[in-house]
């Protein structure tokens, strides 16, 4: 069996006017998306409320994540898990390099 490998890391953009998303995989309940910011926050007064959990592992850049009591600062290496309906927001990404993240959302 031929895999599909593919990097992370390439073909990364310097500069978009939205964050991209592409889902790596799907199954079932679960899924992966890697996901690229460079620079953006979410719009004044939106807040996330998902249906399903979310871990959240920065792998390049870094970010800040708002939560309803205070602020995540996630650097490389950093990990979260936000449970189910846990508010939240993106108050920054890195400007000077693309932002990567793997997220996993799981019920």
């Amino acid at each position: 069996m031929i895999m599909d490998k593919r990097n992370l890391f390439s073909d990364l953009p310097v500069s978009l006017p939205e964050e991209i998303g592409e889902t790596i995989v799907k199954c079932g309940s679960c899924r992966i998306e890697k996901i690229v910011s460079t620079g953006q926050a979410s719009p004044p007064g939106f807040w996330y409320d998902q249906e399903e959990s979310e871990w959240v592992l920065l792998l390049r850049g870094s970010a800040t994540i708002t939560f309803e009591e205070g602020d995540v600062r996630l650097l490389p290496g950093d990990h979260i898990n936000i449970p189910p309906h846990r508010r939240h927001r993106l108050k920054e990404t890195a400007k000077d390099e693309p932002t990567v993240w793997i997220c996993v959302f799981y019920k």
